[in-house]
């Protein structure tokens, strides 16, 4: 198993008036190759979490094991860590600094000691596998797009040939396009190089159409860890903290109301399609 999470629990300015719990007794395992969505509203945890998994937050109490290692032992290589644990931040801006976007995702790998070879090979196979055109790579990474903001910043974590890969909120102001083209990217990544996702997102619509298994946080906490039918199905206890299900979820429900024997556990346009196809042609008959 890649990692195991084992009751860690967080707490922000203790001691003081702030004091304030972000994770409370969280438990998990996170295998090889999994593609897994964390959701939950603004403030429920999410990314005190995702900090934890490359050491860049360290638990107030309990344990995290990579590949069997706790990552709290003093002798433990941090830096070995977080070159195999790659984190995405939700704003490309601040894991972009070079002078052009090539400089850049040599950055990574750079540090590790590798050669130049070794280096500059890493980095056109990342920008390769995310799919920016060659014709960008020398240019300056603060004159692109936003989406190609991202695929840079994403690159610039693969080029360290990460086992595990943490998005955190990768298509926050994106117009409809960018945010089907990066998670269509990462989609491909974790279907050519087996890498393990951890995708971070608000919009259920999108956790639907990629992930395998579904984490919802809340206040600190880990309330379900499931395959998203089964997440979706407790859409009832879903709004009561402040998330929903995917649209199609409520649209099967009032057809299934209406009549219509459609499968209410479709979680996706292309299941809701089929299903209603379905229907119709039985009503038919």
């Amino acid at each position: 198993m890649a990692i195991i999470v084992d009751k860690i629990s967080y707490t922000y300015e203790i001691g003081t008036g702030f004091e304030h719990k972000a994770l409370q007794q969280v438990s998990c395992v996170i295998g090889d190759g999994e593609f897994i969505g964390l959701i939950g509203h603004t403030g429920s945890g999410k990314s005190t979490f995702i900090q934890h998994l490359n050491g860049l937050v360290h638990a107030t109490s309990g344990q995290i094991y990579y590949n069997g290692e706790d990552i709290y032992d003093k002798d433990y290589d941090m830096k070995q860590l977080r070159s195999k644990v790659g984190l995405v931040f939700q704003y490309p801006e601040h894991q972009l600094f070079e002078t052009d976007i090539f400089k850049d995702v040599c950055f990574g790998p750079k540090n590790l000691g590798l050669s130049k070879k070794e280096v500059e090979l890493r980095a056109f196979e990342a920008l390769r596998l995310v799919g920016l055109e060659e014709n960008l790579y020398y240019q300056s990474p603060f004159d692109l797009s936003g989406g190609q903001k991202r695929r840079v910043a994403i690159a610039g974590v693969l080029a360290m040939k990460p086992e595990v890969l943490i998005l955190d909120e990768p298509t926050a102001g994106l117009d409809p396009k960018g945010r089907d083209d990066i998670l269509s990217c990462v989609k491909r990544l974790h279907d050519e190089t087996g890498i393990t996702v951890i995708l971070v997102s608000h919009s259920m619509e999108d956790v639907a159409n990629y992930v395998s298994r579904i984490m919802v946080m809340n206040d600190g906490v880990l309330v379900f860890d499931d395959a998203p039918k089964e997440i979706f199905a407790h859409y009832r206890e879903l709004e009561k903290i402040g998330l929903a299900a995917p649209q199609v979820t409520y649209i099967m429900r009032d057809l299934k109301k209406a009549g219509l024997d459609v499968d209410t556990s479709a979680i996706t346009i292309a299941e809701a399609k089929d299903s209603i196809l379905a229907a119709l042609r039985a009503a038919k008959e």
